[in-house]
């Protein structure tokens, strides 16, 4: 079913593999600490087979995500990765990469819908994300994995951020690259979009209900910017 873009009067993001670059992120922090064994690889270069893990390791993955909260436990989870975070694990001095064509799309976004932020990494190392590129401003409001009792693929974020931008959730679209992402703003009766330029794959989107699959966030602006 495609967007009915006459509902649409709000966007919601996720970050991971949606404004944030994680895939690349994740690719480079492995090659860096397979450098020592660079000559198991061919000519030298861990880059490929680091690319290849993280790629074959992502849909596994997907499936594991929503565990802690059926457990109950993702608050806590969250909790601890920012306590982590204090101490000095996972630090770098540019721990995040932006998603190409991301700012220039939120350009253009802010100036005709209310955006938010619904993700669930911990509040610390999302609001980290935000201040690295200078983010902030763009969003009306940011929901993490602290913010409500449940985060995604539980509906609850994408309620609070709809009512934060004082928007029915029905008229939010939520923009994601996994399943989660996609059950959480259809149980919220948001619409969706999925991008494939994160962890998510063509089919696992579509199956979890994707209005519309794209192969990168800053290709909205050709569908919720047209004139």
């Amino acid at each position: 079913m495609p967007l009915d873009l006459a509902r649409i009067r709000a966007v919601c993001f996720d970050v991971d593999g949606t404004l944030s670059d994680t895939d690349d992120h994740f690719v480079q922090k492995l090659s860096r600490a397979l450098r020592r064994a660079r000559f198991l690889f061919p000519a030298g270069d861990p880059v490929p087979f680091a690319r290849w893990l993280v790629m074959r390791t992502e849909r596994p993955g997907n499936l594991l995500i929503g565990i802690p909260d059926r457990l109950g436990i993702d608050h806590h989870l969250a909790a601890m990765g920012d306590a982590l975070y204090r101490l000095g694990l996972g630090r770098s001095s540019a721990p995040f990469l932006l998603m190409e064509g991301v700012r220039e799309l939120l350009i253009r976004l802010r100036a005709r819908y209310p955006l938010s932020i619904v993700s669930a990494r911990g509040q610390r190392t999302t609001l980290l994300f935000l201040q690295q590129f200078d983010l902030s401003p763009f969003f009306r409001c940011v929901a993490t994995a602290q913010t409500c009792r449940y985060t995604k693929p539980y509906p609850h974020p994408i309620l609070w951020a709809a009512a934060q931008m004082e928007v029915p959730p029905d008229a939010c679209v939520m923009i994601g690259d996994t399943p989660v992402d996609i059950r959480a703003g259809k149980a919220a009766g948001a619409q969706t979009v999925g991008v494939l330029c994160g962890f998510g794959e063509a089919d696992e989107l579509q199956q979890a209900g994707a209005d519309l699959i794209l192969p990168r966030t800053c290709d909205l602006a050709e569908i919720l910017l047209k004139e």
